[in-house]
């Protein structure tokens, strides 16, 4: 396994996007593409992407713009664009599978979102669903329209007397606040991530994770769990597009499961013809990064072995 970094120009133009890439030591058998969760980077992803790349597919990343080294300067950390910073992380996106595809002409593609980048994700199957060979869901949730539409017009209002940039405590906890609720007694307020405690002891001491999203960070990503809903947008998703959600049955941020179990049945009320679900016993919400991983990776080597054999 060899591992490459590289940077891309953003489509905001003035920062450049990092990306890690983990390649096969033999044939590439398969590509897959990570969209990165908020506040983190594709650092993170190490030990699930040698995995990968150890099983034949071709692992790659980047940081989204306002993330781990795809920032000007840290004022612009957990900031995305003037510009529909929505967009711009989407087509990102695009632009890396595009980079990636040229490299390694008519191998399958697929395209993992986790957290915030499974809204991104399936905010990007409506678009470019026709271009991949699958999807793979981790740690989403289902909000209701009404809360989403809410969380925009605070963010709005407060960006008013504050600006884009300002990092709002109270957004923050209206949109994260209730997490670890259901974890007491809790040893840290971020044991809703993972039951490993050294994932999470690193998840805090990590200087790059550490901050509060902008007011233009949430509105961005309000923004995109509200397109990724919009009637207009899910009918383009290719009926034949293979799509997993997988998720903890403990991971708040999916309701306990519950609201992935309403975003599978949308998705099947769509017509889609090959979707599934898969909810882990006692996992939180980083299932990356749970004490039984190493399954939650052969599970998902398994679903891409799988559809190989039928592309």
């Amino acid at each position: 396994m060899s591992k490459e970094e590289f940077y891309y120009k953003s489509k905001a133009r003035k920062t450049k996007i990092r990306v890690i890439k983990w390649a096969p030591d033999n044939e590439v058998k398969a590509v897959l593409q990570i969209s990165h969760g908020m506040l983190e980077h594709i650092e993170r992803y190490h030990n699930f992407a040698t995995y990968m790349a150890e099983h034949g597919i071709l692992t790659v990343g980047n940081d989204h713009i306002g993330h781990g080294s795809s920032i000007k300067s840290e004022e612009n950390r957990g900031y995305f664009s003037e510009d529909d910073g929505n967009s711009v992380l989407i087509e990102d996106m695009h632009t890396l599978m595009n980079i990636i595809k040229d490299g390694n002409p008519n191998i399958p593609y697929f395209i993992l979102g986790h957290s915030m980048g499974s809204f991104l994700t399936r905010q990007f199957i409506t678009l470019y669903g026709n271009q991949i060979n699958g999807a793979i869901i981790s740690g989403t949730g289902q909000q209701p329209v009404l809360l989403i539409k809410t969380g925009i017009f605070i963010t709005k209002a407060i960006a008013l007397f504050k600006g884009w940039r300002y990092r709002s405590k109270f957004v923050d906890f209206l949109a994260m606040g209730g997490n670890n609720n259901k974890f007491t007694p809790a040893r840290t307020k971020f044991d809703w991530l993972t039951r490993d405690d050294e994932i999470v002891d690193n998840y805090i001491s990590d200087s790059r994770i550490s901050f509060i999203f902008t007011l233009n960070g949430f509105y961005n990503l309000f923004k995109s769990i509200l397109l990724m809903n919009k009637d207009e947008n899910l009918k383009n998703i290719p009926k034949n597009l293979p799509m997993i959600l997988i998720s903890g049955e403990r991971d708040p941020v999916g309701n306990f499961g519950k609201d992935v179990s309403k975003a599978f049945k949308m998705y099947n009320n769509l017509g889609m013809k090959n979707v599934s679900m898969k909810l882990y016993s006692e996992d939180r919400h980083e299932i990356l990064n749970e004490l039984d991983k190493e399954q939650v990776y052969d599970d998902i080597v398994i679903w891409i072995g799988d559809l190989l054999t039928e592309v």
